[in-house]
């Protein structure tokens, strides 16, 4: 994919920057800044609210270009631009400077593959979509199981955090869901609707869970 031809909306950043302040504004933040790259320029702001029992990471970037929505038959442009959230446990330990090989980097990395995919691939991703690690639904890591992610709207924060208004349309900010390989291939298989019955089955939290059973064994 060359991204060099693709329409850049870099005022973006400013604004997921803004939305992120005025929804937190005591929160201590961090942000794991992009290194240079000749794709996609994604910075993931670390957010840890005061007198909250999780934390959040949050991509900046993923909006900095047009999602491929032409499959999209009415409301395309509603569809376009997003961000992606996790709810992490309080007290997540990443370092100063992502590197990938610390223990929970992992949820970085899912993070970063999901925001950039839609781009590296020519296509869209909305909430019930599925992303695999990689094609041999490998782990992210092997300090975890997880091996692909589910977006689904997050149900912990309103609305209208949900959105972030711009002149270029609304930017959507998604939850991701991470999934073992057996669930990754009960989705797949079975639908979105399918296996939403086993996070309502089993009041899944939002929050990632390192210990989570796996729905489908």
């Amino acid at each position: 994919m060359n991204f060099k031809n693709k329409k850049q909306y870099q005022e973006h950043y400013a604004l997921v920057e803004k939305h992120i302040n005025t929804f937190f504004p005591d929160a201590e933040i961090n942000v794991f800044h992009e290194i240079p790259t000749l794709d996609i320029h994604l910075d993931v702001y670390h957010i840890k609210p005061k007198g909250l029992e999780f934390e959040i990471l949050m991509t900046s970037g993923m909006s900095s270009m047009a999602m491929n929505v032409i499959d999209i038959p009415n409301e395309s442009d509603t569809y376009k631009f997003a961000e992606l959230m996790v709810l992490i446990p309080k007290g997540v330990d990443f370092g100063e400077v992502y590197t990938g090989e610390n223990k929970f980097d992992w949820i970085i990395s899912m993070v970063k593959q999901s925001a950039k995919f839609p781009h590296f691939y020519d296509t869209w991703i909305g909430v019930g979509h599925s992303i695999q690690a990689d094609e041999n639904m490998s782990s992210y890591s092997d300090d975890t199981a997880y091996c692909g992610c589910l977006v689904l709207p997050t149900v912990t924060f309103p609305e209208e955090f949900q959105i972030i208004k711009t002149s270029n349309g609304v930017v959507n900010i998604y939850g991701l869901f991470p999934l073992y390989k057996e669930e990754m291939l009960f989705k797949i298989e079975n639908g979105f609707n399918e296996f939403i019955q086993f996070l309502i089955k089993n009041n899944a939290e939002e929050i990632i869970d390192f210990k989570r059973e796996n729905y489908c064994i």
